[in-house]
């Protein structure tokens, strides 16, 4: 019993690693925050307009999506831990570069650079960790490397307003180079070597197909949040084309055990039922980023900063349900999702009633109370992917997360803005209030749609094959839970 409680202790080394991580991943998470509150301010400052400079964020984002098919082979064949470090290296070095650029063409050719290194830093790190900490402690220690996540967007906004209105554009990149370089250090002086598997092949084909697919889903969905609809041609040829390249990787990757991606992954339940999750995660949560501070700016006429600041108890109910990992490592991951959604879905609810005038006190509340939902069932949603796999499924499956996670954020924002445009047709204050109680009615309707795989997750906490491989160290893959 006590050997048993022994593996189960977050141990020193473990939580340094963690610690390592963490300081290295907030890098690219405050990044994107940052650079979307000051793009208005780039394009009075680089003499461009708004359409060009958006592609300092798309190009960054584009690139994001394109570089995660390859994360789960590299890490394989050159080891996670060089892949982290040379990735990281890239982000540095990137960000000076474009915190130096001498006009807008030569910025958004440095961020597509930095959004390939942002492609693969996230995945990496998640399959360190989850290979580091086993299927018992996994929840803990999601617990401690989701803070990056829960305070990125505290952070990022405000950091972004202070430098936009205080101080050269430049530091919105410069900002990240102290962050890497003391990353970087740590990690070179302490994180343990990953073992690289050499006889591994990178499957071009399935590359070839699925880096472009992401793109035009990604780039697509994105034109629809610009212009608010699927009329223009911008965005529904790349939509289709993505559409369509997905459609042939799918097919090409069921005839191919070698595919970059095992998209036989998904007959494994609770991992099927937890991407579903993730994908529809991005109506409820990162469409919701999008909707909350609008609602502040163009409803209350407050500004970029003040909604910043006006967002931060959804970090502070996030750090709240910081017990949560443990409580999943213990009884499961099912009743701790399905809890934190509804309440996510209770602190949504206010918002579907919000008017030009409405208390601050009571939405601030009402922002707990969605904060502390969705990071519960965030990390529980994260912890029960891996419930059933074993350390050969590790790279693949992160991969599948990181995929699904992106294209949920892109689908939710953009079908949450197509809403908003409609439903927010008049110019008084007051309809536009009543067209933001409307969109966030549809942000609730997603809520419930969501808790649907939530319910058909197994109820169990660690599945046995997962115990078995990890205690073994076969590697050997689980039998698909029916």
């Amino acid at each position: 019993m006590s050997e048993a409680r022994s593996k189960d202790r977050l141990d020193p080394a473990l939580l340094k690693l963690a610690g390592i991580l963490v300081v290295g991943g907030l890098a690219p998470l405050l990044d994107t925050t940052i650079v979307n509150v000051a793009l208005d301010g780039l394009s009075r400052q680089l003499d461009s307009t708004v359409t060009t400079v958006q592609w300092v964020s798309t190009g960054y984002l584009l690139a994001f999506a394109m570089s995660i098919p390859a994360t789960g082979w590299a890490a394989d064949r050159f080891g996670a831990k060089r892949v982290w470090m040379w990735s990281l290296a890239l982000f540095m070095v990137t960000s000076a570069a474009a915190g130096a650029a001498w006009n807008i063409e030569s910025l958004i050719v440095i961020r597509v650079l930095q959004g390939i290194a942002g492609g693969f830093m996230q995945p990496v790190l998640q399959i360190m960790l989850v290979r580091s900490a086993g299927p018992r402690r996994l929840g803990r220690i999601l617990t401690v490397v989701t803070l990056a996540a829960v305070v990125a967007p505290i952070l990022g906004p405000v950091l972004g307003g202070l430098i936009v209105s205080n101080t050269s554009w430049r530091w919105i990149f410069y900002v990240n180079v102290p962050l890497c370089l003391i990353a970087l250090l740590l990690a070179w002086r302490h994180l343990p070597a990953q073992e690289a598997r050499t006889g591994k092949r990178l499957d071009v084909v399935g590359i070839a197909l699925l880096s472009p697919a992401l793109a035009g889903v990604v780039y697509g969905l994105t034109e629809v949040g610009r212009y608010g609809g699927f009329g223009r041609a911008q965005a529904i040829v790349p939509l289709i084309g993505g559409l369509v390249l997905l459609t042939a990787f799918l097919l090409y990757s069921l005839r191919r055990r070698d595919a970059v991606l095992d998209v036989r992954l998904f007959r494994v339940r609770s991992f099927s039922m937890s991407a579903v999750l993730l994908f529809l995660a991005g109506f409820s949560l990162y469409g919701a980023i999008l909707l909350l501070p609008l609602y502040y700016q163009q409803v209350r006429g407050d500004t970029a900063l003040t909604a910043g600041l006006l967002l931060a108890p959804q970090g502070l109910g996030a750090l709240l349900t910081r017990w949560a990992g443990g409580l999943t490592d213990r009884i499961g991951a099912k009743p701790i999702i399905v809890s934190g959604m509804l309440l996510a879905l209770l602190g949504t609810l206010a918002y579907t009633q919000v008017g030009t005038d409405t208390n601050e006190w009571y939405l601030g509340i009402a922002l707990v109370v969605r904060g502390a939902g969705l990071g519960a069932a965030t990390v529980a949603i994260v912890t029960g992917a891996y419930v059933d796999l074993t350390q050969d499924d590790i790279p693949n499956a992160t991969t599948v997360i990181r995929i699904m996670q992106q294209l949920g954020g892109s689908f939710g924002t953009a079908a949450l803005v197509v809403i908003l445009e409609h439903a927010t047709s008049g110019s008084e204050p007051g309809d536009r209030a009543a067209g933001f109680g409307t969109t966030f009615w549809w942000v609730t309707g997603f809520s419930v749609l969501a808790l649907v795989p939530a319910l058909l997750l197994p109820s169990r906490r660690t599945g046995p094959a997962a115990e078995k491989a990890a205690a073994s160290g076969t590697g050997g893959r689980p039998v698909p839970t029916k």
